[in-house]
């Protein structure tokens, strides 16, 4: 069984939003609060007005993630904004540093990550995969 833990603790922040209703307006990208790996973060570097966070991701997983995609890391969806054969970047703005814990990681941190709900079922329609 894999480790699911990304170090959280009592008395550490946590990221919670409200759930769409069906009535809302869609705004920004599908997440369930599904936890599909967690990974590790690599680095952390400031560029410009934002942070530049690059995420370590098993090759299981990382085929769900796509340039100009959305990934959600630590229950955060988040647009992905690069991409390589090991991992992926995202970058994180202030407003956000400051709404969620995403400011507190550190590179060796673990993060959760939820891959997008479409590009698992198009998989799904387009491969045929069994009992996924």
């Amino acid at each position: 069984m894999r480790d699911r833990s990304s170090g959280a603790r009592p008395g550490r922040r946590v990221n919670l939003e409200r759930a769409l209703r069906l009535e809302d307006r869609l705004g920004g990208h599908l997440v369930q609060g599904h936890v599909d790996a967690v990974a590790a973060i690599v680095r952390i570097a400031r560029r410009a007005g934002d942070w530049r966070v690059r995420v370590r991701l098993g090759p299981e997983i990382r085929r769900y993630v796509a340039l100009k995609g959305s990934v959600s890391l630590n229950g955060v969806s988040l647009t992905v904004s690069g991409r390589d054969r090991t991992s992926f970047e995202v970058a994180l703005i202030p407003e956000t540093l400051a709404r969620t814990n995403l400011g507190e990681l550190k590179a060796g941190d673990r993060v959760h990550v939820e891959v997008d709900l479409i590009a698992r079922y198009l998989e799904v329609l387009l491969h045929g995969r069994k009992g996924k």
